[in-house]
């Protein structure tokens, strides 16, 4: 197993905010919120290896999203992801939050990307690890509220690195959110979209085509078509793969049979995130870990998809971000 001393550094992509916050935080932040847990806080927040489904996987995130509704509560999270991200090598993470879900007592969209964007700064600062900031639109809300945070996102460019959609693709497609991305592109925002997690390869085409997605998230229902193969390769659309919130989450049926392996030796841009270092109970060292058990994974494979996430950042290259160096 590689130490921290000797592992690659490592670049981040897919995470987010509301599955990563630490159980211990969950604990403070529900104690000092007066909300009463009726069993211990892991059980809560921390879904089981296999969840059946994406819809049961979420329902573990609803805890820490009641606890995160206030300007200091998001602060400390974003906060102590970047450190936490330091712990595990990372030198690049970028981290996705929707803003429009933290206002249930009141806290404005612009208040909460700024809660988050201080909990960054205050992280990079402590560490001096990189980070981006990404804002999710949701495929379950109106096209208005989309329009809302890509609208968002351009009033904080500064911090703001891309915009994203997130949901169930099995319940709802892509099309109406199609002027949130619109915006974003017409003010050079990149974009990365979920899909091809819950639903096929038809819902990936509708990312690219339809939203023009530069990275997909998960897009691990690719490998049936090979035209949409031939058309991410060409284009070096990076796939966000993230393979213990995969198989839990039932979009891959185990570990042992996740594409990320023919996938990238196929020429694939295919990168490794957590997607939920809570929900999932991981680490990205726990990831190419199980890669390693389960599909034979060498320190070659893990330099390969790093080499690709820092090719596919969204911040890295922009004024104020270079790579960071070796070993950082």
């Amino acid at each position: 197993m590689s130490t921290p001393t000797t592992r690659i550094p490592r670049y981040e992509l897919h995470c987010h905010l509301d599955g990563s916050v630490r159980t211990g935080t969950v604990a403070d932040l529900a104690r000092d919120q007066g909300i009463t847990l009726d069993r211990p806080v892991r059980e809560l927040v921390v879904a089981p290896a296999h969840c059946g489904s994406l819809t049961t996987f979420l329902t573990y995130i609803d805890l820490p999203l009641q606890v995160l509704q206030t300007p200091d509560a998001l602060a400390r999270t974003a906060r102590e992801l970047v450190e936490d991200w330091k712990a595990d090598g990372v030198v690049y993470g970028e981290v996705r939050f929707a803003p429009q879900l933290h206002g249930r007592h009141g806290m404005a969209l612009d208040d909460a990307v700024h809660a988050v964007a201080e909990g960054l700064t205050q992280g990079r600062a402590a560490t001096g690890v990189a980070t981006g900031l990404l804002l999710c639109c949701l495929r379950h809300q109106s096209p208005d509220e989309s329009l809302a945070v890509a609208e968002t996102a351009l009033r904080h460019r500064d911090v703001v690195a891309g915009l994203d959609l997130a949901g169930d693709e099995t319940l709802y497609t892509a099309q109406p959110h199609r002027a949130a991305f619109d915006l974003a592109h017409s003010a050079g925002l990149p974009c990365t979209v979920h899909a091809g997690e819950a639903a096929g390869p038809e819902s990936m085409w509708e990312a690219i085509d339809v939203l023009g997605a530069r990275r997909i998230g998960h897009g691990v229902r690719c490998t049936s078509d090979t035209a949409l193969l031939n058309r991410l390769r060409t284009d070096n659309i990076a796939l966000e793969m993230c393979p213990t919130s995969n198989a839990q989450t039932g979009a891959v049926p185990s570990l042992t049979n996740h594409p990320a392996t023919p996938l990238l030796a196929d020429g694939l841009p295919v990168t490794i995130s957590t997607d939920t270092r809570t929900t999932s109970a991981t680490t990205l060292q726990r990831e190419f870990d199980a890669l390693r058990q389960t599909t034979g994974w060498t320190s070659r494979h893990e330099a390969i998809t790093q080499e690709n996430a820092a090719q596919a950042s969204f911040n890295l290259g922009r004024e104020g971000y270079t790579t960071p160096p070796s070993g950082t």
